[in-house]
């Protein structure tokens, strides 16, 4: 394992030649640039221009640009916590940088790691390192092939039970974003 820091993160985006896939699996974190959105949310407010989130659109949408597959798994509990019900509302912005986000309920989701990755090309995975609260601590990465090979069957796994984006968000399961 090798700790990122600064840049380095990125530089896997701004590497990768095929893919990067996103695991998630808490129910809430605590990121700095996110909370003021967040808080603004629950009063009822929505964001307007999406300034704070542009250097993260810009990043996934010169990777898909270059035809890097960018998606993710978020896996939830129902009903949706507070800040799962934020993020649907955000998702189109994800969406339109070209990110395949799909959801499985937690309750169909079976055993899962204990933390959230980013898996590279298959051959290489970013543990995002968070404390007790949810707050990014860092990034641990490795091209292990034993645990490239078990991110892999976990994102093969949650991928043929997760819901596209649009159908979680406003189909058979009712789930809004109010």
């Amino acid at each position: 394992m090798r700790l990122l820091q600064g840049q380095a993160f990125w530089d896997l985006f701004r590497q990768a030649e095929r893919s990067a896939f996103h695991l998630e699996t808490r129910d809430a974190y605590d990121v700095d640039d996110e909370n003021p959105q967040l808080a603004r949310f629950l009063e009822g407010h929505r964001d307007d221009d999406y300034a704070w989130f542009q250097p993260w659109l810009n990043l996934i949408r010169d990777a898909t640009n270059r035809g890097v597959a960018v998606s993710r798994v978020r896996v939830v509990t129902v009903p949706l916590p507070d800040y799962h019900r934020w993020l649907l509302s955000i998702t189109p912005e994800n969406a339109s940088a070209g990110e395949d986000i799909r959801y499985v309920t937690r309750h169909l989701a079976g055993e899962l790691p204990r933390d959230d990755w980013w898996l590279y090309d298959d051959s290489t995975v970013a543990f995002n390192v968070v404390d007790a609260k949810g707050s990014g601590v860092g990034v641990a990465a490795t091209d292990d092939p034993h645990i490239v090979a078990y991110c892999r069957s976990v994102r093969e796994r949650l991928w043929e039970v997760a819901t596209p984006y649009a159908e979680f968000a406003y189909g058979a399961e009712g789930i809004r974003t109010k």
